[in-house]
């Protein structure tokens, strides 16, 4: 599967992982340590953009706790009439871009978001898209933070594996975020690791 066919595949999705199911669950605890996070370094006036936002539960918790200059890219259009239902406040007043995050990073002025951040969006980024690294850097002047699986022995793939498949199907990227986000310039701050995934804080360097 190429990664034409791996986002045509993310577009078309239904069913486990599409963008209703994911509505269904609603905020988890990854929603509030986003929220957390935020809260303790940004004001609620705060500029924030989700990669791959899906029908946008992490984004409507930050909308319930008053951040209110919210964005999101997700690929899928369904999320856009599941957000429409699930959460109409935010579909109303937030920013979305239907697109592909290569699509749509790089058109992006610098510093455009005081926080950008991912739930286990980049760790399905294709190698040949590596470049948005950069971008994303770029484009945000406060914090970005992962929330990803890294891998390790408890991995499907195996503890020295660089990629596993999803239910045979998305590859999934095993990388190592800090090591990535520092090569750009960025400072890890917080580092938590979780039964599955690892979310990391970085910060951008004072201008």
């Amino acid at each position: 599967m190429d990664s034409d066919e791996v986002r045509r595949e993310w577009e078309e999705r239904s069913g486990e992982y599409s963008p209703a199911y994911y509505a269904h669950y609603g905020a988890d605890d990854t929603s509030e340590s986003i929220h957390r996070i935020l809260e303790e370094h940004l004001d609620r006036d705060a500029a924030v953009l989700e990669l791959g936002c899906s029908s946008g539960r992490h984004l409507a918790h930050l909308h319930d706790h008053g951040f209110d200059d919210l964005s999101g890219i997700e690929l899928n259009a369904d999320a856009f009439d599941v957000m429409a239902e699930t959460y109409p406040d935010l579909a109303e007043t937030g920013t979305f871009y239907h697109a592909a995050i290569e699509d749509v990073v790089g058109d992006l002025a610098d510093d455009t978001f005081d926080a950008v951040f991912s739930v286990e969006t980049l760790q399905h980024l294709p190698p040949d898209a590596e470049w948005v690294y950069g971008e994303l850097a770029r484009i945000t002047s406060g914090l970005l933070v992962t929330v990803e699986n890294e891998g390790g022995p408890d991995a499907d793939g195996g503890p020295d594996a660089d990629v596993n498949y999803v239910r045979d199907e998305f590859p999934l990227y095993y990388r190592d975020w800090n090591d990535i986000f520092t090569a750009q310039g960025l400072t890890e701050i917080e580092t938590v690791s979780g039964d599955r995934d690892t979310l990391r804080a970085f910060r951008s360097p004072p201008e």
